[in-house]
């Protein structure tokens, strides 16, 4: 399963909860980015290059971290990728990751928000958690390069009749409640 959103649309806290829900790991490429560059290991010194700049990590250096995550045997009951697949070239190396352990998705979430809501909801994190990479341009450049990267993905993911559309506006009980019917809805389609 995969959740998708723009920054700052709840994906991750909605990950965790659904992941919880359904007894799978959430792997978020942001917190595997994040503990890379922590580690100062040689990607997440790259990774760190991009991130600090309010950019893409490149897919050489994403694919490669996703791969070695999903070996693990912790997802062999399934698991809810948050952040990854962002482009086309990653849509199909995962779909290659997928087939060569005998797998397919099986659900897309795609949580939805309004920008301006966004932009106000990572501003208003920036201040509370003291995140370099959440200034208002850094937002408005990471959400522009969502809604010019990721429309294309999330039309793959229509054309194959496994995404689902779910508001990420409200309380998060509520945003959550709506994900897991919405869930249900589609694998029962």
């Amino acid at each position: 399963m995969l959740i998708i959103g723009p920054p700052g649309s709840g994906k991750g806290t909605q990950a965790e909860r659904i992941s919880e829900r359904l007894g799978i790991v959430a792997i978020s490429t942001g917190d595997m980015f994040r503990a890379n560059v922590k580690s100062g290991t040689p990607l997440g010194v790259e990774a760190g290059k991009y991130l600090d700049a309010g950019h893409f990590v490149p897919d050489s250096v994403t694919n490669g971290m996703v791969r070695d995550r999903l070996s693990e045997t912790d997802v062999e009951q399934g698991f809810l990728l948050d952040g990854y697949p962002r482009t086309i070239e990653q849509v199909d190396y995962l779909d290659g990751i997928l087939a060569d352990g005998g797998h397919t998705l099986d659900v897309v979430l795609q949580l939805t928000a309004d920008d301006e809501e966004l932009v106000a909801r990572l501003l208003g994190r920036a201040r509370e958690s003291g995140r370099s990479d959440d200034t208002e341009e850094v937002i408005r450049h990471r959400l522009d390069l969502y809604s010019g990267q990721t429309s294309v993905v999330v039309a793959r993911y229509a054309e194959r009749d496994i995404r689902t559309l779910v508001d990420g506006i409200g309380p998060v009980d509520e945003v959550t409640e709506r994900a897991m019917q919405s869930i249900r809805e589609t694998q029962a389609a």
